[in-house]
């Protein structure tokens, strides 16, 4: 009888890893390229209103994706928080963190609807937008600002489903969210009978009506399968802080290095900056894929580092090392078979020059990439925030050294920027990978 009951209770993990960390992170895949595909629909809607329109989206909508990109640690510490409750088998514990996830959202969410109303003229100023371009950013963002607790809520509610290692109902809602978006497009930018034509403005609107009924949507699903909590303790409150202080810090260093190695980019010229941008944009988009595995093993190690059984812990991790080098790998050789099809669909051939070499070198790097991208999910399921944050602080110390000893005047300068990026994101993956085989440190999974 016994012998049945654990039966029952194995994770499927145990029995097929591959299969399922395969089965996990398809629909997570799906899910993360939605959002890429939301901010798609927008550019080609708007860019029919012409350039001055589209170059206010692009001032708007990077600000917007800065500032909202700094509470990913709600998902993220929501996820691993809830992964390893369901692992001690705690549903009450997943209730509380699930409920105070979204009361920090609904906080944080208001505070940047208020601050962003304040703010905003002086931040679209600050990116040096100007005249109508000017104006039509601000009203853009005002828009925008009215979906931030929508947004955050969706964050977290994420979070919690896929710590419940419940990939599909995210991916669910996001395609839900988009199909919403581009009919509310339609809609609101162009009118339609008696909706008035409200241009830029009408894609924000659009955006975040959906983002709300999203939010509203996922969080009657998550309260009807986790719970709500009205008992709430001060202690995993702190934490979720602590958790959201670390990831400030790493996320604002990964940001400072992306924006400082495109500046080192463009000094060199705009042919080097605008083969910079090709690539960057490959590369981003290859984040992507490789996300998947992360976010996948952050909740499979989170539930068996919540049932104790760091043997099976150390397991995912390999498993999703092995997986994520073999895309990497299969990334990079794709980037060279294809390499004359994005030179002819992405760069000008003033570029070419520029484009090409270091383009070999971001093609080397993709499995010191997927290494990167792997361990940071591992070390999320952990819980293990002060390394990783620790961990960039080191990495982005040397590598910022290295960016500025690169001379924009020198022909080679683009091949530099990738070069001491490779550094950058393959430091990560190696300190992240001895920080499980040995264990550097006071290291969670730590086998010794």
């Amino acid at each position: 009888m016994n012998e049945e009951v654990v039966e029952i209770e194995r994770h499927p993990f145990e029995g097929a890893p591959h299969r399922t960390l395969l089965a996990l992170s398809t629909p997570v895949l799906f899910s993360l390229i939605a959002e890429p595909l939301t901010a798609l629909t927008d550019t080609a809607f708007v860019s029919r209103l012409g350039a001055t329109s589209l170059a206010s989206l692009g001032v708007g909508a990077t600000l917007l994706s800065s500032f909202f990109w700094v509470f990913n640690f709600l998902g993220i510490g929501v996820q691993t928080s809830v992964a390893q409750a369901m692992g001690k088998k705690a549903p009450e514990e997943a209730a509380r963190v699930s409920t105070l996830g979204f009361l920090v959202a609904t906080i944080a969410g208001v505070g940047l609807v208020l601050l962003g109303f304040l703010a905003t003229p002086s931040i679209v100023s600050f990116m040096g937008a100007r005249g109508e371009l000017a104006r039509q950013a601000s009203s853009y963002m005002y828009f925008r600002w009215l979906g931030a607790p929508a947004v955050l809520g969706l964050v977290t509610a994420f979070g919690v489903l896929r710590g419940r290692m419940d990939m599909r109902t995210p991916l669910w809602i996001a395609l839900g969210i988009n199909i919403l978006n581009v009919i509310l497009d339609a809609l609101l930018i162009f009118g339609l009978g008696p909706i008035p034509a409200l241009g830029i403005k009408g894609a924000a609107l659009a955006s975040s009506i959906s983002q709300w009924v999203g939010a509203v949507w996922a969080f009657r699903l998550v309260v009807g399968r986790v719970g709500f909590q009205r008992d709430l303790r001060l202690g995993e409150a702190l934490g979720l802080l602590r958790i959201g202080g670390d990831l400030f810090v790493r996320t604002g260093l990964l940001n400072l290095f992306l924006i400082l190695a495109t500046r080192t980019a463009t000094l060199a010229g705009a042919e080097a900056g605008a083969a910079h941008q090709a690539i960057r944009q490959f590369w981003v988009f290859t984040a992507l894929l490789l996300d998947a595995f992360a976010v996948t093993s952050q909740s499979l190690v989170g539930f068996f580092v919540g049932q104790g059984l760091l043997g099976q812990a150390r397991r995912a991790a390999g498993v999703t090392l092995v997986w994520s080098i073999a895309i990497g790998g299969l990334i990079g050789a794709g980037m060279f078979a294809g390499q004359a099809i994005v030179v002819a669909l992405l760069v000008p051939a003033t570029s070419v020059v520029f484009f090409v070499p270091a383009w070999w070198v971001s093609a080397v790097s993709q499995p010191l990439n997927a290494v990167a991208f792997a361990t940071d999910g591992i070390h999320w399921g952990t819980g293990d925030f002060r390394f990783l944050r620790n961990a960039v602080l080191f990495v982005s110390a040397i590598s910022f050294l290295g960016l500025s000893q690169i001379d924009s005047s020198q022909t080679a300068a683009l091949i530099w920027v990738w070069i001491v990026t490779t550094i950058w994101v393959g430091t990560r993956g190696i300190l992240g990978v001895l920080r499980i085989w040995p264990g550097i440190g006071k290291a969670p999974l730590d086998a010794r």
